[in-house]
């Protein structure tokens, strides 16, 4: 049996009418939001069939990662999804401009995020939930996962300028022109996810991982997430002041002086965001 560290308790007391607040044409609806160790958070989709997002979800979403990028204990999130599937986009009986409307500005929160954010793709990743886990910094899948670029099954285009950066023009345009699944297996050749696992041991790997990235010099974290996601674009010549910016304020920073008292001790650092 899948072991879960998902949770209807709300994470932040001031966002409990919202999680619980019944959707309209959707009452099962839910985000849930639970905090299994120190700095990490899972966030997970249950939107019964699919986990299709409707308008009121995208908001739930939104305020989960306002909240995430407040709070400053915080240092790498899970998001993945209920049931079988991940994700499968905007609910498309929803009002089409004002969920493509939210949807990307989900998007946009979740790409933009302070912390890092792994998705642990449990099962069907289509269409916006392609998306969804292409604006994620590390993704994971469920060897019972596949992936679906589903725009044009729908007269609509999805995921044509992220896919080919992540794992080429020539892999990205098979997939993007077509609207046909890949397995896990090929997703993972292919790069666009970086391991599988078995479905039971998905959502405790992705902890580990977390774990560990919470473990790590929270603002080294965010600074090297800032500085690999600016790369692509990047010149050498544009990457050199951009990068020993970043260089100049961590190596001033208490949590450098505290690794390195570490190293001479012998010892974990404890590092505190400063």
């Amino acid at each position: 049996m899948r072991s879960t560290c998902v949770s209807t308790k709300p994470l932040w007391p001031a966002m409990s009418k919202l999680l619980e607040k019944p959707m309209t044409n959707a009452s099962e609806t839910k985000i849930h939001v639970e905090r299994p160790a120190p700095g990490v958070v899972v966030v997970t989709l249950d939107s019964p069939p699919m986990n299709a997002l409707g308008a009121e979800a995208l908001a739930m979403v939104i305020s989960v990662f306002d909240n995430v990028e407040s709070d400053l204990a915080l240092r790498c999130m899970v998001l993945t999804g209920q049931g079988r599937a991940f994700c499968t986009g905007a609910d498309l009986k929803a009002a089409s401009g004002v969920a493509a409307g939210a949807f990307g500005l989900m998007l946009d929160r979740v790409s933009s995020a302070r912390i890092p954010v792994i998705a642990a793709v449990n099962g069907y990743c289509i269409g916006g939930g392609l998306e969804l886990a292409l604006s994620c910094d590390i993704r994971l899948a469920s060897t019972k996962a596949s992936f679906t670029a589903a725009g044009v099954n729908v007269g609509l285009m999805a995921s044509a300028y992220s896919l080919p950066r992540l794992i080429g023009v020539a892999r990205a345009k098979s997939i993007l022109l077509t609207g046909l699944p890949i397995d896990a297996i090929k997703a993972e050749q292919y790069g666009l996810v970086t391991g599988l696992c078995e479905p039971d041991a998905l959502l405790d790997t992705a902890l580990r991982l977390a774990r560990r990235i919470a473990s790590r010099a929270p603002l080294s974290v965010e600074a090297t997430k800032r500085v690999a996601g600016r790369a692509p674009d990047l010149s050498p010549t544009d990457a050199r002041p951009f990068q020993s910016k970043e260089l100049q304020v961590l190596s001033r920073s208490e949590d450098h002086r505290e690794a390195l008292a570490a190293f001479r001790e012998k010892r974990e650092p404890n590092f505190h965001r400063k």
